[in-house]
């Protein structure tokens, strides 16, 4: 036994050593069946030793009272399994809304005034808003139905299904305000388009005093304004993808409620500019859409026109 007390001074002369773990293991003095072992065991465990797990039950107390914030997350995880950021989605809707608005039909001032004879401007425009705000509404009921299947990744297709066909409703709504207070912005088609989606974006009637106004429409900036009144859209609807919060009666009020609030906005620009009837020169007939909408689209626009008299 004499070989074995230099043995434990160098086991103490330099901590950390692969030699003190074998020694503390196989030395019958520190095992740990003895005393001495048990303060040996003491004086020596790790100063990096993980803490115990603290208990899951708060946590799991804590999310049983917030189902609102599990399914947020759960949208949020969906955008992110879909491989779609919010900039990724926002692009691809504005480029969506852009390729549609010059295949938005929209009925001229001779063409309204046939279908809804003995109207003045505001009653006519009064209709025109009542039909729109209708088919957003039914859009936004449609999604808040739709959320409530538990498919979190096919949440982002629905959002962007729904914008579209808002924004293609509005850009209607708001062009043929602009014919019935006659204040039909000039060049073709693809211009007037853009023009109403300046608007669109805008939240105001196209100045036809200023070219500018115009000109915009056709540039970066207003594609940039676009996306970000895009991005400020799927922020305000993502409560429709959450039922437990609000369901499809909610996201049919908060459609309805902001296509009143775009289309009083819009009216009232125009409203301080427009053209009586009787002073407005004969104008030519709108040309129609060469290519028809997407059909998702197509049926969202057409909803309100069995109330309305028809496209």
């Amino acid at each position: 036994m004499a070989g074995s007390t230099p043995f434990r001074k160098r086991r103490f002369r330099k901590s950390g050593d692969p030699a003190e773990t074998q020694a503390e293991t196989t030395d019958p003095a520190t095992s740990p069946g003895t005393s001495g072992g048990s303060a040996m065991g003491t004086a020596h465990v790790p100063s990096d030793t993980a803490p115990a797990v603290p208990s899951a039950t708060g946590v799991d107390e804590e999310a049983r009272h917030r189902p609102g914030a599990r399914r947020l997350r759960a949208v949020r995880n969906g955008v992110r399994r879909g491989g779609e950021s919010v900039r990724d989605a926002a692009l691809y809707i504005t480029d969506r809304i852009i390729e549609n608005a010059p295949r938005v039909p929209v009925r001229d001032l001779a063409t309204l005034r046939a279908q809804f004879p003995g109207l003045g401007p505001d009653q006519l425009a009064d209709k025109l808003i009542h039909g729109a705000a209708n088919a957003t509404s039914t859009v936004g009921a449609g999604i808040g139905a739709a959320a409530m299947l538990p498919v979190p990744p096919a949440m982002p297709a629905e959002l962007a299904a729904e914008i579209t066909g808002v924004a293609a409703i509005e850009l209607k709504l708001i062009a043929e305000l602009h014919e019935v207070y006659g204040l039909r912005p000039p060049g073709t088609l693809g211009q007037r388009s853009f023009a109403y989606l300046t608007s669109w974006t805008e939240e105001r009637g196209v100045d036809l005093t200023k070219p500018t106004t115009l000109n915009a429409a056709l540039g970066g900036q207003m594609k940039r304004e676009l996306r970000q009144q895009i991005t400020k859209r799927m922020f305000r609807n993502l409560p429709n993808l959450m039922p437990f919060m609000v369901g499809a009666a909610v996201g049919a009020v908060m459609n309805r409620r902001d296509t009143r609030k775009l289309a009083e906005k819009v009216r009232g620009d125009l409203r301080a500019r427009a053209v009586p009837w009787d002073a407005l020169p004969r104008l030519a007939p709108l040309e129609q859409p060469s290519q028809p909408l997407p059909e998702a689209t197509r049926a969202a626009l057409e909803g309100p026109e069995h109330h309305d008299g028809g496209a």
